[in-house]
Formats: C-alpha cells, structure tokens, sequence
C-alpha cells in the first residue's frame, strides 16, 4: 500500500497515520480497498490490476461532478501503479441502511425514503448527464449490445447452471438465448447503462446518496438499472415496494424525456431476467468455482425473484429451454439446502496478533467486533508456556484459574450474543469477532476457543474459527521441511 501512502501525503502534505483494510482482494470486484487517515483526514485508497476500468472510473467520476451528480471526488491517481484515492464517503450503504431499518418484509419509511431519493437520481445519470461523455473509454464493451448480452448469458449457463447440476438442453437454450438478445435490442439503448445500480454501490452520507462503481458502465437501454436496484437479491424488496418504486422511477424520468410506459414495460421484465441471470453468474463463479461459499448466500434470494416472476408475468416471447432451466433450478435440492443454510448466521471468530494486520473481513460486510486480549495475565511470558498456544490444556487451565479473564469473557459473552441476537433477528448472514493480544499465541487463541464453544450448537448459528498466527507458524515450520524434501527428491 506505499503508493496510497504517498498519495494521501502529496495530496494532503501529511502522512497517512492510519491504514484499515476494508474489502481487501476478497470481495466481489478484487479490488484492494483501504480507509487511509492522518490528522482531521481521511480518504479511500483503491488498487486494482485492470487498468482499463481504472481508466473508465477516473473519467466517469469527473464527468460526473462536473454535472453536478453525487459521486466521490477524486484526490489522486498513479495509473502507471493501478491505484487512486478518492473521497471517504463512509461506511454506510443504501443496503446497510435498510438492514437497520426492516423487520423482515416490513420496511421503515426512512428506508423507503431513502430508495426514493436513488430512484430519483438514476435518470439524471442515464439522460442529463451523459451528451457529452466520452463512451470511448468504456470497458469492456462501449455499449450493452449482442456480445455482452451474450457474454452474460453464458455466464449464467457454465458458472452457474452447469456448476449447480441442473440439466438443460444446451441446444434449445442456445435457441432461447438468441430469441432473448434480439428483443432486449428491441428497446432503445441510447442510454448510459450504470451495469451494476445496486444497493452496495449506493453510500449514504448525512441522509444522502452517493454513487460508487460505475466503471462498467456503457451505452444501453433504460430498463436494465432500474431493475438492476429493484431486484437486487439480498436486499430482498418487497412486490409492493418494487412497484411503488417503480412508479416513482418513470415519473421521475419523465422530467426529462418523454416516457411511453407501454413500450418501457414491454421490455422491463425481460432485463428483469437478464439482470438475475448476470447475478446468479456472479454467485456460481465466485461460490461453486471459485469456492467463495458466501457468495452462494445470496442465491436463495435469487430463485425468490424467479419463482415471484414465474407467478406474475408473461414474456412477449416464448422461452421454454430457459424456462424449463428455471424450474429445474427451484426444484433442485441443492440449490434449496443452499436456502436453508443462507437463513443461518455465520459467526466468524478470529486470533490475532497486533504487531500484524488485523484480519481481513472476507465478507464485504465491514468488520464486526475486534476485542483486545493484552490486559490479561499473559502465559507467554512463563518459560513453561512459551512453546505451547492456547488451544493448549495447560495454558487453557492456567488461563480459567484468572478472575479477570472469567470477567472479560463475560463481557465478551453479553456483547456477542446481544449482536447474535439482532443479527438473526433482521436475517443478517455473518458477523466477525476478532481476539488480538501480543503474540497472537496465547490470550487470543484462548479467548477465540471460548467463544467458539460458547456459540457452537445455537441454532440457526454457524461457527468458523480461524488463528491467523498460529496458520503462520504452521506455514512456517513446513517451509524448512519442504525444503528438505525437495533437496532430498533432486
């Protein structure tokens, strides 16, 4: 991270004190993301391979400020390094937002608010602001046309068809494929097309909205966004409230161009579909491929989208290989036991030591609790512990012999399962806990065990424990002996 250090100090003439992973390469898009601070400052540094989207985001970005949309200013860039800082926009997105505000299908009204406030801004970005942009650094495709409709497509049928099991007729779907893309080219698709206006690309900032991540984005037809925010999958929307908003999105685009609703509907619900087909795509590469499995949670929502539109509307067109696809999916039980472990929250507990980076929240969902273990009696400093951890029965039993370590378990304990307690209450999937003490041997492996044995067997709750030095350690005992082994096999 030296080159995000060296922006924020030429743009800010002070150094960066403080560097706070928060995606890291382990979320959906692999970018590096970090909060980098110093003095009253803050910013958020980005490095990411692909310099082509860099190069789009860059450009989208001043565009779009200078028509005056809420995107975040841009500080710096090295594109020779693949890395910028831009404005710190905080931590809360649109989808946190509702999060804190439902009670499952129930939905406050500062949350209906604020997607109204999204909805009213999408057209600004798809009409006002876009006669002069330069579609040129668009990436990979400068429109929404034959070959990346195709390219979506076949995402969805080797990622995740093939890889979920569920047979198909790979000829008649080729045939179905077909009949969908010329129809999707059937609506005009001289728009910009933000490609992924969902409710995690949307921050919230003093009750307003922000927009992230449109580097994707390229000339296409009005429908695929809007359906895009409307149907995104763990955000879960109900019906109703898709409809209202629905409404509210063409009237609010109606002050800027004329809107014939009929021609619009006609089309919406066809980028409807292929909208989840891109998204289930996503889940299959990243859950079953590449072996990410809480990607995987977020398909159960998926195939309520689909049984909802199997049950609600009727395609201008006939497709009946990928309608049949569709069935086989609701129907397969093993994409249904994936429904069931998605309603599960998963507690991931982690030891740590704080001369090292605090781990890494694998899960986009920004950190959970981080409690620190060093006020407690400390067995690394007796010559009899040193070798062993604290998964030890030694160092377990001299560890419960302490008074203070029985108290700060049970503040530990009351923290925890009040926030395990909310969680599954508003159907939230993951919460991470993190123990650090000095050398990440001890105290915290003790601490992290507790824990685990404390939450294991709670229904609805999944536990996986991770001891990120006592991984290194490990790691770094096998180095020599492979070393060795090589030697000896030449």
């Amino acid at each position: 991270m030296d080159v995000l250090k060296r922006l924020f100090e030429q743009h800010y003439r002070l150094p960066a004190e403080h560097v706070q992973p928060l995606q890291g390469q382990l979320g959906g898009s692999g970018r590096a993301i970090v909060r980098l601070a110093g003095g009253p400052f803050s910013a958020i540094g980005i490095v990411y391979p692909v310099h082509e989207e860099n190069l789009a985001f860059l450009e989208f970005s001043r565009h779009f400020r200078r028509h005056g949309l809420a995107v975040p200013e841009i500080y710096a860039e090295d594109l020779s390094r693949n890395a910028y800082l831009e404005e710190d926009l905080g931590d809360t997105t649109l989808f946190d937002f509702l999060g804190l505000n439902r009670a499952g299908a129930a939905i406050a009204p500062a949350a209906v608010d604020a997607y109204r406030k999204v909805v009213a801004e999408l057209p600004r970005f798809q009409v006002e602001a876009v006669r002069d942009l330069n579609y040129k650094v668009c990436y990979p495709r400068s429109s929404f046309d034959r070959q990346s409709i195709s390219w979506d497509l076949n995402y969805f049928k080797y990622y995740f068809l093939r890889l979920s099991g569920v047979p198909f007729n790979e000829q008649a779907l080729e045939h179905d494929f077909a009949r969908l893309t010329k129809f999707l080219l059937g609506a005009v698709h001289d728009y910009f097309l933000y490609r992924d206006f969902q409710s995690r690309n949307v921050m919230l900032r003093g009750g307003q909205p922000y927009f992230l991540d449109y580097q994707g984005g390229r000339k296409g037809a009005l429908q695929y966004d809007i359906a895009s925010l409307l149907y995104d999958g763990k955000a879960d929307l109900p019906p109703e409230l898709r409809q209202e908003l629905l409404d509210y999105y063409l009237e609010c685009l109606g002050r800027f161009i004329p809107i014939d609703r009929a021609a619009f509907m006609e089309h919406y619900y066809a980028y409807v579909y292929v909208r989840i087909l891109q998204a289930l795509g996503a889940y299959g590469f990243r859950g079953f491929y590449e072996r990410k499995a809480h990607f995987l949670q977020s398909v159960p929502f998926a195939l309520k989208n689909l049984r909802w539109l199997a049950h609600n509307v009727k395609l201008p067109i006939a497709l009946p290989a990928l309608m049949d696809a569709f069935n086989g999916m609701l129907a397969s039980e093993k994409l249904q036991g994936l429904a069931s472990s998605a309603e599960n929250l998963t507690v991931r507990i982690y030891s740590f030591s704080f001369h090292r980076e605090m781990p890494a929240d694998e899960t986009g969902n920004g950190g959970g609790f981080v409690f620190d273990g060093r006020s407690l009696p400390n067995p690394g400093r007796e010559e009899q512990f040193k070798p062993l951890t604290g998964k030890d029965a030694p160092v377990i039993d001299y560890l419960n012999r302490q008074e203070s370590v029985h108290q700060y378990l049970a503040g530990v304990l009351s923290l925890v399962d009040q926030s395990v307690t909310a969680y599954r209450s508003r159907g939230f999937n993951n919460l991470m806990v993190s123990f650090g003490c000095t050398g990440g041997q001890h105290r915290s492996v003790y601490l992290a065990e507790q824990l685990a044995k404390h939450l294991r067997g709670l229904s609805g709750v999944e536990v996986a424990v991770r001891h990120i030095e006592l991984e290194k350690m490990a790691l770094e005992k096998t180095e020599p002996e492979k070393a060795v082994t090589e030697k000896l096999g030449q």
